[in-house]
């Protein structure tokens, strides 16, 4: 007697049925049936189905919002109760022009400060030793409080949080913790995030940042975590980057794998120094890069978050919950912005925005159109900000928690972007961890072939960019944006202060705080951050921080991979 066929293995039958149907249609239909392969070499198939995804069917296939593994986003609510914090990037000119532009962006939506400098400052030098030319036409020029004061005028930074996009040794913070000080902001309500605070993405791929030396930068990075969780509780110190490594030219897992071991690194380091996974961990923030891979890079915001709160539990030992989440500010690609056709710039910002956004970001940047020809135009900046309000107001983005969650495709593109990521990781861990890698070069060398690999792509037509080698038009020159630079006459101005205000400082005041930075940072037992705040207090600018402690700690040497 024949055993009853079960109702499931019945519609087992008819799916593998009308999937070999499907499969027979395709390819007499396709024609040539290319291999597609993302950004990060994982193949992409033409279409999705329950088996393709490994935990379809289990009990609970996916976690909730806001529950461990975390996939779905680390808050209940996510954007339905709170939308991401829009952060521009912000930075023009004297600090009265950044305060302007500032101002103007808040009163357009904007709400939260981004600082960046301009790169005279990222360079460690002040203002009177650059050529006018340079200075304050990519960022704001901030060389001591009364800067920072000037560019945060009409600002209450005990409850507008504030990124300052400043590496080691953190002048920028200092300063600002000085122009609170003296506004009588008591320092535990001063929130924000030390958005240049990773010194490994710096030696990797962002050379004009490096100041000081490798060992140097990793002593300041441990002192700045510990001063900052002591006298600023609800500052974010460590902010690790993975931008900067994908905009070098790693791939979006690449990019997630190294972030991640960067934050090991660094939250081992914390826990060597006597720091607890439980008291530091809440305080690690991350920082990446949007590509236009729209759902290679969703995925990888996905991955990235469950890996982080595996990691955090299991293998940093957090035992509370808070350190396990995967806090995260994104900056939408500027590599993917092109010269040509500037406008298309929009469309780009968008997808990137959209797929950051589904990706469940907690803080956003989107660029600007011209981005790819100077600092941002007012102009620019204000389509940028209009384009975060559209997607949230207009497009309903907010309305629905994770709404490519339980897409065939999506689930099976997190799955194998997660063994990608942490395969990579693996590469770093035999390697000796993230400082022996990016030390040896190991890591520099990775990201190098991947971007000559991409490039090679573009170059041979196989990724299409439109504008640069596929659908290009002859440009007229009233098509391209105006490029804004600083008046002369008010940054002459600007300079002319300066150097009568350092004439005028008494030089034992000076003399008396560069030696307390180097007796900082020649006892292993004093805080160097704790020491910079001091010098901060008592005058001293950016370049003469800087430069001492470049002196007493090793001048950064990037390592050069040929």
């Amino acid at each position: 007697m024949n055993q009853p066929v079960s109702p499931s293995l019945l519609e087992n039958r008819a799916d593998a049925d009308q999937h070999d149907a499907w499969e027979r249609d395709y390819r007499a239909s396709i024609g040539t049936n290319r291999a597609v392969v993302n950004v990060s070499g994982i193949p992409i198939q033409p279409l999705y189905t329950p088996r393709d995804w490994t935990r379809y069917g289990a009990a609970v296939p996916l976690a909730y919002p806001g529950q461990a593994d975390y996939t779905r986003g680390i808050y209940a609510t996510m954007h339905r109760g709170r939308t991401w914090t829009q952060r521009q990037l912000i930075g023009l000119g004297t600090p009265a022009d950044y305060n302007a532009r500032l101002l103007a962006l808040m009163a357009s939506g904007t709400s939260a400060v981004s600082l960046i400098p301009c790169n005279s400052v990222y360079r460690g030098y002040d203002m009177d030793t650059v050529d006018p030319e340079l200075l304050g036409t990519c960022g704001v020029v901030i060389n001591n409080v009364e800067h920072m004061q000037r560019s945060l005028e009409g600002v209450d930074v005990g409850t507008v949080s504030c990124a300052m996009n400043d590496p080691s040794p953190f002048t920028l913070l200092a300063f600002m913790m000085i122009d609170a000080e003296r506004r009588g902001i008591d320092w535990r309500r001063i929130a924000g995030t030390s958005n240049q605070s990773d010194y490994i993405s710096h030696f990797v791929a962002n050379h004009m940042f490096y100041r000081l030396s490798l060992p140097g930068a990793r002593r300041v990075l441990m002192d700045h975590i510990a001063y900052c969780n002591r006298y600023l509780p609800r500052w974010n110190p460590m902010s690790v980057v993975g931008q900067h490594m994908q905009q070098a030219g790693a791939t979006p897992a690449e990019a997630m794998a190294f972030t991640l071991c960067t934050a090991i690194q660094n939250a081992e380091d914390c826990a060597a120094h006597g720091m607890d996974p439980d008291a530091f961990l809440p305080r690690f923030t991350f920082f990446f890069d949007i590509s236009l891979s729209f759902f290679e890079e969703i995925a990888k915001f996905r991955a990235g978050r469950r890996i982080w709160a595996r990691i955090a539990r299991e293998r940093l030992g957090a035992k509370d919950p808070r350190a396990w989440r995967f806090k995260f500010h994104a900056q939408t690609s500027g590599v993917d912005l092109t010269r040509q056709q500037p406008l298309n710039n929009i469309a780009r910002v968008t997808v990137q925005a959209m797929a950051g956004i589904f990706g469940g970001l907690q803080s956003l940047h989107t660029d600007a159109y011209d981005e790819a020809l100077a600092c941002p135009s007012e102009f620019g900046a204000r389509i940028a900000v209009a384009t975060q309000n559209i997607l949230r107001e207009e497009a309903h983005l907010t309305d629905v928690i994770d709404p490519l969650g339980g897409a065939f495709y999506l689930e099976s593109l997190t799955d194998r972007m997660e063994e990608r990521i942490v395969s990579i990781m693996k590469t770093v861990d035999e390697a000796g961890g993230m400082y022996r890698a990016v030390e040896s070069g190991l890591v520099q060398r990775m990201i190098g072939a991947s971007a000559r690999r991409f490039q090679g792509r573009i170059d041979s037509g196989e990724q299409v960019v439109v504008g640069v080698n596929a659908y290009q038009v002859d440009e007229a020159d009233d098509e391209r944006p105006l490029i804004e630079r600083p008046d002369p006459a008010a940054m002459r101005r600007h300079i002319d202060e300066f150097v009568a205000w350092k004439a005028a400082r008494p030089a034992a005041a000076v003399s008396k705080a560069l030696d307390r930075l180097t007796r900082a940072a020649e006892h292993p037992g004093d805080n160097v951050f704790g020491a910079v705040v001091e010098a901060a207090r008592a005058g001293l600018t950016h370049e003469e921080i800087c430069t001492r402690l470049r002196r007493d700690l090793g001048f950064g040497q990037p390592l050069a991979i040929v």
